[in-house]
């Protein structure tokens, strides 16, 4: 049961990250990085994306 809501929280937080990313100003590189680092460390990518990633337009 717990793996299957880790798993699920995972897919949200790759999904919420990666459609942020990809509305950003950052450049290819840099948004293929931060997906690709949420992806295969879901908690310290995710944290780090919060105080360090890419802004969204506006």
């Amino acid at each position: 049961m717990v793996l299957e809501f880790s798993g699920l929280l995972h897919l949200i937080v790759v999904v919420f990250v990666t459609i942020s990313v990809i509305g950003s100003r950052a450049t290819t590189l840099a948004k293929t990085l931060w997906i690709l680092g949420v992806f295969f460390f879901p908690i310290i990518g995710f944290i780090l994306w919060l105080l360090l990633g890419p802004r969204r337009l506006r």
